[in-house]
């Protein structure tokens, strides 16, 4: 072959590129506006950034201070200590009863969410009114933050652990509706209609072809949130919902940074724990949902 021949693979991929670029012209050679407007998109999102800063009054000096400030606490929080072990069996008890409103919240939330989301699911309901009335509620429900949700449930019921329990009930109702209704529409309707075409009736084919399809991604789901709420039931707490973010709050008042630290050392292990378990239960889910 010549030196100023060319190869067949390349001549056939630059003709396809030609044809392609004949095709798609806008695509290829973007016209002047169109790189006009990309410009403007990205100059306009960056005029945002640097008044969105200064509007909220950022400051890097205050920042470099902030940085020094917060170096000193972490010297003042080591060692971590509880002081004596009555005080750690205190933190102890308040950690597990952490633990407790995120296990009631998520799983008492999930089973609620669980018919709702079959009623947000546009092939289980096409009704769409149903389905409006039913995504709007969610959206609804979900658009209040926990810490909310734990300020109306204190003020309703009074301190404790069953506010923030019905708090993160109210918050996690929303989200896992959205959740279960967007699993249930992207499952596999042969699964439904092979039910169906054998004589079942709707809902059979709900609880044989669509059921153990979405069952596994929606344990998945609710393990991860059990995981995650636990950090949030730690915020709740802070507001008098019960648990050990009111023993974290008032450690931090009093200035007793050691205590602070062993606190937080608690809640990031019973994180990390919660976590590996969680993480393989959710592989062993989707390695029986692989299976079948």
């Amino acid at each position: 072959m010549s030196a100023g021949a060319m190869h067949p693979i390349r001549a056939q991929a630059l003709a396809d590129r030609v044809a392609l670029e004949a095709r798609h012209p806008d695509i290829f050679r973007p016209s002047p506006w169109a790189r006009a407007r990309a410009l403007l998109v990205v100059g306009g999102l960056a005029a945002l950034l640097v008044y969105g800063l200064w509007v909220l009054e950022f400051s890097p000096l205050k920042m470099i201070v902030g940085l020094g400030r917060l170096g000193e606490f972490m010297v003042h929080m080591i060692p971590p200590s509880t002081g004596t072990w009555a005080k750690f069996w205190i933190y102890l008890h308040a950690l597990a009863e952490t633990v407790a409103i995120a296990f009631l919240g998520v799983f008492t939330a999930a089973a609620i969410a669980l018919p709702l989301g079959f009623l947000a699911a546009k092939n289980v309901v096409p009704n769409a009114v149903i389905h409006f009335l039913s995504r709007r509620m969610l959206d609804t429900v979900r658009g209040v933050d926990e810490l909310i949700w734990a300020l109306i449930w204190v003020s309703v019921v009074g301190l404790g652990p069953f506010a923030g329990v019905l708090a993160l009930v109210c918050a996690n109702v929303g989200a896992f509706g959205k959740l279960f209704s967007e699993a249930i529409e992207a499952a596999d309707r042969k699964a439904v209609e092979g039910v169906a075409s054998t004589g079942g009736a709707k809902l059979h084919a709900v609880r044989f072809g669509l059921l153990p399809q979405v069952l596994p991604v929606m344990a998945a789901q609710v393990l991860y949130y059990f995981e995650s709420n636990t950090r949030s039931a730690t915020i709740i707490g802070i507001v008098g919902a019960g648990g050990i973010g009111l023993h974290l709050a008032e450690q931090i008042r009093v200035l007793e940074y050691q205590h602070v630290s062993a606190l937080i050392l608690m809640i990031l292990v019973t994180v990390a724990l919660i976590d590996m378990v969680s993480t393989r239960l959710r592989f062993a889910l989707i390695g029986d949902r692989g299976a079948r």
